[in-house]
């Protein structure tokens, strides 16, 4: 593997980890209730840190198989979550209060469905290209 597939695995753990340690803090530190878009979200960002961490010790490129699926149901559901904050009248039929916004950030522009949306944004950035720079059978052969 090359040492670009390698930093490329090694800065999609770092995004992962970063979103699993703010989700805490948000929970934990601040004491906020996530919803269950949240939840979800959650569910589909934790297992990212260990899946591209062991990828990017144990040399394989072949992780975006794992981590494609799971970036692209986060960036689904963070959009989606992300839609109904901003959406005039929107109503969450998940449960629980998926529509407030509970700590903005810079005035408002960032909330915590969008920091979600970026953080999965950038894992299937890095997971596609690990598949162009990543030169082995795994690749899509695009």
């Amino acid at each position: 593997m090359s040492e670009a597939t390698r930093a490329m695995l090694a800065a999609g753990t770092l995004v992962a980890l970063a979103a699993t340690a703010g989700s805490l803090y948000f929970s934990l530190g601040l004491g906020l209730t996530p919803c269950d878009l949240c939840w979800y979200q959650r569910i589909l960002m934790y297992p990212l840190v260990v899946v591209l961490g062991v990828a990017a010790l144990e040399d394989r490129s072949g992780v975006w198989k794992t981590v494609l699926p799971l970036s692209l149901g986060g960036v689904t559901l963070a959009g989606y979550h992300t839609y109904l904050q901003v959406a005039p009248g929107a109503t969450c039929t998940v449960g629980g209060p998926c529509t407030s916004i509970q700590y903005p950030m810079l005035g408002g522009l960032l909330t915590i469905p969008r920091l979600s949306l970026v953080a999965f944004s950038l894992v299937a950035v890095l997971a596609v290209a690990v598949t162009r720079v990543g030169g082995t059978d795994d690749s899509w052969g695009i």
